[in-house]
């Protein structure tokens, strides 16, 4: 081991090598990112103004919704600025510590988003199946507790991979064939014993998943069985229009993230794993803003309110 420790020099920096393009589509590829990216930030930033400034909108369920969309963009931030950075400048590396902070800030979002979608499944079942105590048990005192526990639980997760990243060692190479940080491409890269963080990785991460999704399937089937229980269209309907917007959220983000590391051939095609990952970092962050907005009548009719008011201010 110690002959080891001499041919080994420490990295100090990484490549990332980005998109799999030839360099004639970059120019058009940078620019439909750019595009996607603004309107991520614009879309999900006129979501939380909206339900600061419109009184109606002050519910446990825009509440979190503002807080989702808060972490989208921040989690879209953490990989896309980068990326048409490298793309535009043509210089692909990124440092140690600025590779571990984009791992840190990578998960810490991602699992923000998770936890805070299954406490919006557990706000719909309250809403649907205890209608009248909804005012009573999702005081303002739950939401703030819940809020908590998602940031810190999620900052633990997030601490816990970073810490372990940390303590492997890398040798020569130092290319990795995407465009940010990925934990999975920094295990193929070390030339430590990934035996432990792959098991960190396995275990915690199926918790982190697996809770918040059985949470989320738990609350669709009791708000399912409550429907069939009194079947009126007026119910369904109630129901649809409350639960479609989050139900559409919830299969795009766990579709994408069972298409990526649940399928047969993850790690193998990594052209397949960096679609997977666009999908997931640029266009469900980007998505989400317009599924509520659209499906959504009181949020057109407080963006109708503003719009109006301005007009007015403005004539």
């Amino acid at each position: 081991s110690s002959m080891r420790s001499q041919n080994q020099s420490i990295v100090s920096k990484f490549i990332l090598l980005g998109l799999p393009i030839h360099p004639e589509q970059q120019g058009l590829l940078f620019a439909l990112f750019l595009g996607m990216y603004l309107t991520t930030v614009l879309g999900n930033l006129l979501i939380i103004l909206l339900i600061r400034l419109d009184p109606h909108l002050h519910t446990p369920m825009y509440f979190f919704l503002s807080h989702l969309a808060l972490t989208d963009v921040s989690f879209s931030s953490v990989t896309v600025p980068k990326m048409l950075m490298n793309m535009q400048t043509q210089d692909q590396s990124i440092s140690y510590a600025g590779c571990v902070t984009q791992v840190y800030f990578f998960i810490f979002f991602a699992c923000i988003d998770n936890l805070l979608l299954a406490v919006m499944a557990y706000d719909r079942y309250v809403a649907i199946c205890h209608p009248l105590r909804y005012t009573i048990i999702m005081r303002e005192e739950l939401c703030l507790c819940l809020l908590a526990g998602c940031w810190l639980l999620s900052c633990a997760y997030a601490l816990t991979h970073t810490l372990l990243l940390a303590q492997l060692s890398f040798c020569a190479d130092n290319i990795i064939p995407h465009f940010f940080c990925d934990l999975a491409a920094l295990f193929k890269l070390s030339c430590s014993d990934t035996s432990l963080n792959e098991l960190v990785i396995y275990t915690s991460g199926a918790a982190v998943f697996i809770f918040p999704l059985s949470g989320i399937l738990v609350s669709y089937g009791r708000i399912g069985i409550s429907i069939l229980r009194v079947p009126s269209t007026k119910g369904i309907f109630k129901a649809l229009s409350t639960c479609g917007s989050h139900l559409s959220v919830v299969s795009l983000f766990y579709g994408t993230i069972i298409a990526v590391y649940f399928s047969p051939s993850f790690g193998q095609s990594h052209y397949k794993d960096i679609i997977a990952s666009v999908m997931y970092t640029v266009v469900t962050p980007m998505l989400n803003p317009f599924i509520y907005s659209l499906r959504n009548r009181d949020m057109t009719l407080a963006l109708g309110i503003i719009f109006r008011n301005k007009n007015l201010f403005t004539t």
